[in-house]
């Protein structure tokens, strides 16, 4: 069976921002696509989802014989912040690679003022044999679709989400205009030990995915977002079709997306 999965990304500044702190990587031989966003001063939040997205990528490329092998770490082998063993060996070499890029944040932070509170978010996607592993922190977010529609697969670590849980007869519209809106409850670099959630299932061909910061998925809503991911013409324009259309519903933020299909023979 040959097994494909086809990607595509843009990120955009957008129209306020004077930097871009979403950064990405797609690696189509791996089946890898990372995304991230970052925050702190003096363009730190850029430095920090940069080293977070390298990081993973580099930790699973050297982990990974090749791109449709199995992860080569054995299972005798030490994880240096535990194995989980509800989880395929890709969901723990993802869930492994983000503690490996918290760690190297920290490190980083310490280094200069500059980079102190550095931060960011992260939600990684590996696909090993028909074997979805999704990684994420913060409220970076993973969709999927399938024929019966899109589902947000991720949740997000923030303020809302968490009154949310404790309250879901909160009127969300109301709590958008709270002044913590924003705040996240947990992020890449912010502290020595961080929160990996880990979410895996199996793909049966012909999925799409949609990885997103919130510059994207917090202006548009889920209709428009499946409306756009849908769009089987050219799969390669639904990234820049996702990001145009946030920022011209009035995202303040950087936007960033990246769509992939999973076909398989």
């Amino acid at each position: 069976m040959c097994a494909v999965l086809r990607a595509y990304g843009v990120t955009d500044k957008g129209r306020v921002r004077a930097t871009n702190e979403d950064y990405f990587v797609i690696d189509e031989p791996l089946r890898l696509c990372v995304v991230a966003d970052g925050m702190g001063g003096h363009n730190a939040g850029e430095v920090a989802a940069r080293m977070a997205v390298d990081a993973i990528v580099e930790f699973v490329r050297a982990s990974l014989q090749r791109g449709d092998a199995q992860p080569a770490l054995s299972a005798d082998e030490t994880w240096p912040f535990g194995l989980d063993p509800a989880l395929s060996e890709s969901g723990n070499l993802l869930r492994t690679a983000v503690h490996l890029a918290n760690v190297q944040i920290l490190e980083a932070a310490g280094t200069g003022e500059e980079y102190a509170g550095m931060g960011t978010t992260v939600v990684a996607v590996l696909v090993v044999a028909d074997r979805l592993s999704v990684a994420h922190v913060g409220d970076s977010r993973l969709y999927v679709l399938t024929r019966k529609g899109m589902r947000q697969i991720t949740h997000d670590d923030s303020w809302v989400a968490t009154v949310l849980a404790q309250n879901p007869e909160a009127d969300p519209a109301l709590l958008q205009h709270h002044p913590m809106r924003n705040a996240l409850t947990n992020v890449v670099g912010a502290r020595p030990r961080v929160d990996v959630h880990v979410v895996e299932e199996t793909l049966a061909g012909g999925e799409r995915l949609l990885l997103s910061t919130d510059g994207v998925h917090g202006v548009l809503d889920d209709d428009q977002l499946e409306r756009i991911v849908a769009d089987g013409r050219d799969l390669a324009a639904v990234p820049e079709t996702l990001v145009t259309t946030a920022l011209a519903h009035g995202s303040r933020d950087n936007c960033t997306a990246v769509v992939a299909q999973y076909t398989r023979d």
